[in-house]
């Protein structure tokens, strides 16, 4: 059940085209002057490279393909899938 809703969720977040689910990573008086690659969405923040696995990767290309920015999907699949 919660695939479907995750699946669901992202697929309803694809169609709408994030709005109001996404938020863009500001960086913190902490980060500043740090060379972090972070990226919030859906409430998920990442920094760095994300290692995705073979479930997650095909998920992330899955989204890129309906039209999701790579970023975005890889936070979201890593964080869901």
């Amino acid at each position: 059940m919660k695939r479907v809703m995750t699946a669901t969720l992202l697929a309803t977040a694809v169609v709408l085209g994030g709005v109001g689910t996404a938020s863009a990573a500001q960086p913190s008086k902490s980060d500043q002057g740090t060379q972090q690659d972070c990226r919030t969405y859906s409430s998920v923040k990442e920094c760095g490279k994300i290692d995705l696995n073979a479930k997650q990767r095909a998920c992330a290309e899955k989204y890129v393909k309906l039209g999701m920015t790579h970023a975005r999907a890889e936070v979201e699949c890593h964080a869901f899938a």
